[in-house]
């Protein structure tokens, strides 16, 4: 139905499909225009929600939260304090991360734990974990059921695939590729320019590719456009300088494959 909700001399017109109690009316809710709440939605305190957003039943939102333009946002979704969900990028002049930027989607059950930015155009799938303080950019998409850690850095143009472990203080740059499955141990980094910003723009940038199910250590670099393939594994502090063959195990500066991922460590045997 449409209504006027009265929010502190606010007189605003939204859509609400269930009515709002008492209880999630907390102090400072600012509702724009054309704004869609499902039914049994909580508001803490000093939430701000912009025009066109769609809000979905049984969300829950924390305290100090802001909700940019056009953010869709799935039933059951948990939003935790002083998180920003929908926010439009700033670029500087001539950035390669240019490009058209449509609006943020949450899917169902998703939690973004407390202060983590969401850009506009990104996509999360269904029950992925966004960790406190992560960061998720434009034309990203995280795939169900997959965690990014705490801290941690999902760049513009980046595909993260389903059941994905990201673990604390992850860098993942622009164009990487995350296939399913993989694991990303903390404070590991990807990197796409060869040139280090003495390129033109008829020259690519180019992220890793990690394969189905591979897993890299913490404190791992990748140079760009490197391949971890499927079911490998890449050890704790490695610098990979080149392609690691699908269910070969690489170590070192720079890494090399010493051996076979037996098959007792395959993921199939872990379901």
């Amino acid at each position: 139905m449409r209504s006027a909700l009265f929010l502190e001399n606010w007189v605003v017109p939204v859509e609400v499909k269930g009515a709002l109690s008492e209880d999630s009316r907390a102090p400072g809710l600012v509702l724009g225009e054309n704004v869609r709440i499902g039914e049994g939605v909580t508001f803490g305190a000093h939430v701000v929600v912009h025009d066109g957003t769609a809000i979905g039943d049984g969300v829950f939102f924390g305290s100090h939260v802001v909700v940019h333009e056009g953010t869709t946002i799935g039933d059951g979704c948990l939003i935790e304090d002083h998180v920003v969900l929908g926010k439009r990028p700033r670029l500087a002049r001539g950035s390669s991360a240019k490009g058209e930027v449509g609006d943020l989607v949450l899917g169902e059950r998703v939690t973004v734990c407390s202060g983590a930015v969401v850009f506009a155009g990104a996509g999360i799938g269904e029950e992925a974990i966004l960790g406190d303080q992560s960061f998720v950019r434009e034309r990203s998409s995280v795939g169900a059921g997959s965690v990014i850690g705490r801290g941690s850095v999902v760049d513009n143009d980046v595909t993260v695939g389903a059941r994905v472990r990201v673990q604390t203080s992850v860098y993942l740059t622009a164009f990487t590729v995350v296939e399913d499955d993989v694991f990303v141990g903390p404070g590991a980094t990807t990197t796409n320019d060869n040139t280090m910003n003495r390129h033109g723009s008829e020259t690519p940038l180019r992220g890793a590719k990690l394969r189905r199910a591979c897993r890299v250590g913490g404190a791992t670099v990748l140079t760009p456009g490197v391949e971890i393939g499927e079911e490998a594994f890449v050890a704790a502090g490695a610098i990979v300088t080149k392609d690691v063959p699908a269910r070969a195990v690489a170590i070192g500066t720079p890494a090399r494959v010493v051996r076979q991922v037996g098959a007792e460590d395959l993921l199939e045997r872990w379901r």
